[in-house]
């Protein structure tokens, strides 16, 4: 039986590292956030923190809070009938709940967590890469993440998957470590399938 990691966390905790490691292992890849990405491109905007940040609470004004959810269903339904899926940026209680109701037995909700410090410092040293034309690892100031985190926290309901995330993995050391914790993550739970 296939199953959805879904990676909850604030900006710059490693999310997208864990991502990474289990779109090597063959896991279906997820992003969430590129329809946000997606959207800006569409409508000819540059994709910069603050339009993002509109097209966010756009796209979630339209659609209501479960947006990127709702939108993202058809592709989970595909990826999850060709194998283990995993999901990178569920934010919203609203996206929670969805998935809960639709998937609750196939998916685990993992927590990468880093204080802010940590995450403000790793997004300042953030480099934007040609080949990452999907726009993934952009960096921000700290004065850019705080009002990132912020509004996330304030206007997107970005707590509540956080809390009730089935796994916690604590991210304050090396990118090595962190991969290191997903692979054995991942292979505990193919045991368990």
């Amino acid at each position: 039986m296939n199953k959805i990691f879904a990676f909850v966390g604030m900006c710059g905790s490693g999310k997208s590292i864990g991502c990474d490691v289990l779109k090597e292992m063959g896991w279906n890849y997820i992003r969430f956030g590129q329809i946000t990405i997606d959207s800006l491109k569409e409508e000819g905007k540059a994709v910069t923190p603050e339009n993002e940040k509109i097209m966010r609470e756009a796209l979630r004004k339209n659609y209501g809070m479960g947006a990127f959810a709702l939108l993202s269903s058809p592709k989970i339904d595909a990826a999850l009938k060709q194998g283990n899926v995993v999901i990178d940026g569920l934010y919203s209680w609203s996206e929670y709940k969805i998935l809960m109701e639709k998937f609750g037995s196939f998916l685990t909700i993992i927590c990468i967590h880093a204080s802010p410090r940590t995450r403000y410092t790793r997004l300042e040293q953030r480099h934007i890469l040609s080949e990452d034309t999907d726009v993934r690892m952009r960096p921000l100031t700290r004065d850019q993440a705080r009002a990132r985190d912020y509004a996330e926290i304030e206007n997107i309901e970005k707590g509540g998957p956080i809390a009730m995330a089935d796994i916690m993995i604590v991210n304050e050391s090396s990118e090595e470590e962190l991969k290191q914790k997903i692979k054995e993550l991942a292979d505990e739970t193919g045991k368990n399938l």
